[in-house]
């Protein structure tokens, strides 16, 4: 080579790291306001067009602050939820499987396909909300739309119990469905904290040694507590769920970790060793501030060679596609999960 040429060369060799090193600028996006979806049902519309979550950024900031919430929560859910399960016609029993309390969730009818299958589903709501009676939607959903049995956990929350807890108290009942159930005929269902959880126990299975589920069904996953993703800065202030990455779920999440690492795969499941995860579809919205975080997991998953969905609605935000069932788009993403659930277990 000429001896310039290679002086040449040295030189752009040796400014390449500097150039890298550089801090990236920022994009700067103009104030704008953002129309309602003309092309999402009626009742999805209504939901798009509601103010930002009253007290999103006003959290409880005592562990009786956040006791008081979630039972707040708790009690405007039940007239909702006793509505929902007489229009699904599921029946819905209380119960304790190895100290844990679980709801059971059975639809009218179960499809021959599916009377040797069992799904956990596991709730959402930040890790401290959703107790008892107000973590049931989903579960009826899926049980009545989908034709399955479900079970239903209802994990301890701070300030009963911090990290893993949550983990722990799924994982229980897990193990007790194992004795009755193979596992390729299990299913995990979850949203939000929820959508992380199922996610974890696929994780703590491994480390366990336990075998893995047929199928998972993860809804826009807190696959990462950190605040690592675009969306939530994108979607900040436009989600009108979660609304900003330090609003009330960032704070839930913090007090349930208890000052535990937050990059912890058992919390923070996407930075796990997913290898070997059964078919998974996720779930999620354009406007839904987790909506990096899920789609980073179906990305983890893809390149692993796993079978993993996404699906992504229009006009969403966190988890609406598990409001109503009287939401067209509700019934149609748990026709979509329930669909790719019933391909991958084993009948």
């Amino acid at each position: 080579m000429h001896p310039k040429a290679i002086l040449i060369a040295a030189v752009l060799l040796a400014a390449a790291p500097v150039a890298f090193a550089q801090t990236l600028a920022p994009r700067d996006v103009p104030a704008r306001s953002l129309p309602v979806p003309t092309d999402v049902s009626p009742q999805l519309q209504q939901l798009i067009a509601a103010p930002l979550r009253t007290g999103w950024n006003t959290p409880p900031t005592t562990p009786e602050g956040w006791k008081q919430y979630a039972e707040s929560i708790r009690a405007a859910a039940v007239p909702n939820v006793h509505a929902m399960q007489e229009r699904l016609q599921v029946k819905v029993e209380p119960g304790v499987i190895d100290g844990v309390r679980i709801y059971t969730v059975t639809p009218k009818t179960i499809p021959a396909a599916n009377r040797g299958r069992l799904l956990l589903q596991i709730h959402g709501g930040c890790y401290v909300l959703n107790p008892a009676e107000a973590a049931l939607p989903e579960a009826m959903l899926i049980a009545a739309i989908g034709g399955f049995k479900v079970i239903a956990v209802d994990y301890r929350m701070p300030p009963e119990a911090y990290f893993p807890a949550a983990l722990d108290d799924s994982m229980t009942v897990y193990k007790a469905a194992l004795k009755k159930t193979e596992a390729k005929r299990i299913g995990f269902i979850g949203t939000s904290a929820g959508g992380a959880l199922v996610l974890e126990m696929a994780l703590k299975a491994k480390q366990d040694h336990l075998p893995m589920p047929g199928a998972i069904a993860s809804g826009t996953p807190m696959s990462d507590a950190t605040k690592t993703g675009d969306s939530f800065q994108t979607n900040a202030m436009v989600d009108n769920v979660l609304v900003s990455p330090d609003g009330f779920c960032d704070a839930a999440a913090a007090f349930y970790a208890n000052g535990h690492d937050m990059h912890d795969p058992l919390i923070s499941p996407v930075y796990g060793d997913m290898h070997g995860f059964p078919p998974t579809i996720l779930t999620t919205g354009t406007r839904d501030l987790l909506l990096s975080n899920t789609v980073r997991v179906h990305r983890k998953l893809r390149n692993l060679g796993i079978d993993a969905s996404l699906q992504v609605y229009e006009g969403q935000s966190h988890a609406y596609f598990g409001r109503d069932d009287r939401i067209p788009e509700v019934r149609e993403a748990y026709t979509e999960i329930a669909g790719f659930l019933a391909s991958h277990l084993k009948k």
